[in-house]
This record gives C-alpha cells, structure tokens and sequence, in this order.
C-alpha cells in the first residue's frame, strides 16, 4: 500500500436547485488506473471540473502528494500535474500537431515560436508513446481520431502531468485502436503517471483497471474495489440502486401464435454500393424484425444505414421500401415513406441543443404544427408530451430544454421523433454510445417493444453483446462486404469477432 497521489474527501458541489456532489471521497496511487464509473448524472463529470479546476468545492478538501491544495484554475491543476482528456477532443484543427501539443505554453524567445525545437520536443513525446509515425508538423485536422487521441495524451504529457483523467476515451475508437490506447496507458502507469478512467463499458473497467469507485446521485456508495474481481451484478446494482438480472430483453418466440404469418416486408436492399466505402451490400427487414450490422469502424456500417437513408448517393444497386424504389440520395423521399435515422453522433447531427425537448420531438413532423405561418404550440406541446411520457423520458416536461437531458433521455427524445412522424423502419447507429448501463437496459426494452409493435428496426453497434443480445439476425461486415449472415441466436461473440478480423471463419 502506497499514500494517494491524490485524496478528494467530502467534496460538495452546488447549482442552483441541484446538488451535484454530496461529500464524494476519491482516492488515486501514483501508476494506477483508478476507474470512475457511475449513470449519467451520478456527478462524474462534475468530480472531473472539480479536479480539473474549472468548478470550484463548496465544501470538502483535496490533498495532492500529501499537501492540502486548492485548484483555482485549470492553470493551477496543469502546474501540478493534472490534466484532463475530455470524450469530446478540445483540439484546434487548423494546427499543427507540434502547435496542438503546446498549445499555450510554446517553445518561444523574445516573443518568437522556435519551431524547430517545438516540433523536436513533439516528436520526443510522440516517440515516448509509441507512436513516433505522427508528423510533428501534420495539420491535427487530418488525423483519424485515434491520431487526435494520442496527440491530447502528448499534450498532458507536456506540462509534466503525474495524473490524468480519462473521459470515454474508447468511445470512438475501433477494437484495434482501444487494444492500443491500453498499451500506452499501461506504458504511462508503469512509469508512474496516475490514470483515472471513465468509461460504461465494464469489460475495458475488467481490462485495464486496478481500483473502482462509484458514484451515484452525487455521492460515492464504493471505492476501491477490485476492477478485475468484483462481480458485474454488483457494480450494475452499485450504479443504478437495483439489480439487473436481464440486460437484453426476450426475443419473441417466432413460432408464437402472432408470427404465424409471414410479416411484411419492409426494406430490400439490392446489390447497394458506394465507392472506397462499401460493395454489393443485400439484405432485407421485415417489419417487427431487429436486423443488427456488425464490423469495426470503417467496414461500411454507418455508410449503409445514410445510403438507405439517402444521406448518400449510391453508385450501384437499389433501396425498395414497401416493395417500391426509394429515390437514391434524398432523404425527403426517405423520411415521406416512414424511414427515421437516429444517428451516431446524436449531439451534433440530430439533436437542436439551444431547443426544447418539444422541438426536438416534433422537428420531422415541423410542417404539420404549422399554418398559415403560425406554430400551434399547444398541440406541439401536447404531442410531445404524449411521447415523453411514452417513452418514459426523465424529465417528461417537454418545455424543458433537451441539452439539460442525460445522454440516454436524448436518445430516446431522437427516437420519439420518428415515432410521432410514424415511421416503420427505423435504423440506429450506435444508439447507446455514452449511455450508462441503467439507461442502455431502459432502451434496449424500448428497441424491443418498438419491433414487437411492427417497426422494422437496423441497428448497427460497436458492441458485439450488443448486436447479439438486441437482434433477431445479424450481418457481419468486413471492409465494406457482407462476410456471414446468421440468425443471431447461432452466433457467439468470438465468432463476430474472428469475421470482422479476418473475414473468414467456419460456423
């Protein structure tokens, strides 16, 4: 046993009518991955602008390295050692990597950048985490995001951090990318530098951590249990106050008396293709049918769903809805046939921030709340409110502006909308992307009660569990080609896992 690097004990956090933290204790050792876990709203990201300096306490205290600290400013944690990588990258594009890196504190003489020596010192700390193949000089702006990654992990390492905190760093990242954003990790730890690490994927918290705290409604109910040992069912029960037994709901019974007859179909896709991203793509949905898209990022996934969408324009083959041709490229036509997108990055391609949840709601059904120019707030209200109520989404109060939401009551105000718009097929991607674990079963229930009352539903996930465990047939991709195809019952997670690596595999 080592003394903490860092010790926060009893920190309070107050807003206006919101508690946020009620005495939240979290302890660090230096060359440790301290998982932070929690739903959302459990007070994690406010725990991380209190370490971070961007929110002071309004009660409690912070030792660092044995020394009782106050943290001002983001300023003042760099100076100590502390520094944050947020999910959503705070990098400047139109920069160089080496000007990313030491962004703030550059490598300057008499008010003059020495760019050599910036670009030495960016290349050494790329080096020092394996990856000395990034340019110095690359504009930040064109690298995929595991580039960015690890040039914000540089960054940090910059001001001499002994600690840093992890937000959902995998959440956008492919398998291969996460294996080695765990090995520079690892690399940190063993040279020292502390790693608190948030994340809702449980088997990264069995992967790479060593300790576990978890927070709920603004207080911590455990810490310092084991990441490698501790049961799933008590850390799940820790986090949301229950147990959950059955993440995924019951498929239904397809000899069951209401699947007697055929069900309808509803999507064919035939020969679809689209240049450098995916080829000869075929399948069908048939309403009341969970259809899942499995592959890692890049093999195609989310390309397919916006060509059916119309998102993208194909250059071969043909999408029929209803047994009749959707027009290639609109996503007017799409959205008039029935067909609603919830898409992957919900915050900035679906969802209208600075709006009410009742906005957000109605927004594909705009034109029918209005006439003559003039909205009819009162129907839109109650309509929207029908289906926050629906869907049981906290809080239901449709006035209330929908960036004040979790991310799981985001999600299924995005998916309320398609519901009021009346859509029969409705396709998802990634649709529990930074959803806590409580959240994801409540939209998994939803996912499944909205195919068991018709809608056809294609779903693409990151998370094989999740393809498996929500869909009634799965198709795997594997650089932009259907590889397997199988009722999902007859597929095991390493089985997904063998097609999208090597494209072949004997089932």
């Amino acid at each position: 046993m080592t003394s903490p690097l860092l010790a926060m004990s009893g920190i309070v956090k107050l807003f206006p009518g919101v508690r946020a933290l009620d005495g939240v204790d979290l302890d660090v050792r230096a060359g440790e991955v301290h998982c932070l876990l929690g739903q959302n709203g459990a007070g994690k990201s406010t725990l991380i602008k209190v370490l971070s300096g961007a929110h002071q306490p309004d009660a409690g205290s912070i030792r660092w390295d044995g020394d009782d600290v106050r943290l001002p400013t983001p300023i003042a944690a760099m100076r100590l050692g502390i520094a944050s990588i947020y999910q959503e990258l705070d990098l400047v594009d139109g920069l160089s990597v080496a000007e990313n890196v030491f962004l703030g504190h550059e490598h300057a003489r008499y008010g003059v950048v020495r760019r050599g020596d910036l670009h030495a010192a960016a290349t050494k700390l790329l080096h020092r985490l394996g990856h000395g193949e990034i340019p110095a000089r690359h504009e930040v702006g064109r690298l995929p995001t595991a580039g960015k990654q690890i040039v914000s992990i540089a960054r940090a390492l910059s001001h001499d951090t002994r600690l840093i905190v992890m937000d959902e760093p995998s959440a956008t990242l492919a398998h291969d990318e996460v294996a080695n954003l765990f090995r520079v990790i690892r690399e940190l730890t063993a040279s020292g530098v502390a790693v608190v690490y948030i994340s809702h994927r449980l088997e990264e918290i069995r992967e790479i951590g060593d300790r576990v705290t978890v927070l709920k409604d603004g207080r911590t109910v455990a810490t310092g249990l084991d990441a490698k040992t501790t049961p799933t069912p008590q850390i799940v029960s820790l986090m949301t106050g229950r147990s959950i037994e059955y993440v995924f709901p019951p498929r239904p019974d397809p000899t069951a008396g209401r699947r007697a007859q055929a069900p309808a179909l509803v999507l064919r896709v035939d020969g679809l293709a689209r240049r450098g991203e995916f080829e000869d793509v075929s399948f069908t949905v048939h309403a009341g049918e969970i259809v899942g898209l499995a592959g890692l990022v890049g093999s195609g996934r989310s390309e397919i769903l916006e060509t059916v969408y119309g998102a993208r324009k194909p250059h071969a083959g043909r999408v029929l809805f209803n047994q009749e041709p959707l027009r290639p490229g609109s996503v007017t036509a799409a959205v008039a046939a029935g067909i609603g997108l919830a898409p992957e990055e919900r915050k900035s391609q679906a969802l209208f921030l600075q709006q009410s949840i009742a906005h957000n709601v109605t927004a594909a059904a705009l034109p029918s709340y209005s006439r003559f120019g003039w909205l009819d707030r009162v129907r839109e209200l109650a309509d929207a409110g029908r289906q926050t109520r629906a869907l049981d989404l906290r809080p239901a109060d449709p006035r209330r502006g929908i960036r004040t939401l979790s991310g799981g009551n985001q999600q299924k105000a995005v998916v309320a909308r398609w519901l009021l718009k009346d859509c029969k097929l409705l396709l998802l991607d990634e649709p529990t992307r930074g959803v806590d674990i409580g959240a994801r079963a409540e939209l998994y229930g939803l996912i499944r009660r909205l195919a068991d009352s018709g809608v056809g539903v294609l779903l693409v996930s990151s998370e094989v569990p999740e393809v498996l465990g929500l869909a009634d047939r799965v198709l795997v991709l594997r650089e932009g080609r259907v590889v397997h195809r199988a009722d999902a019952r007859d597929l095991a997670e390493h089985d997904v896992l063998d097609l999208v690596m090597e494209g072949t595999h004997a089932i």
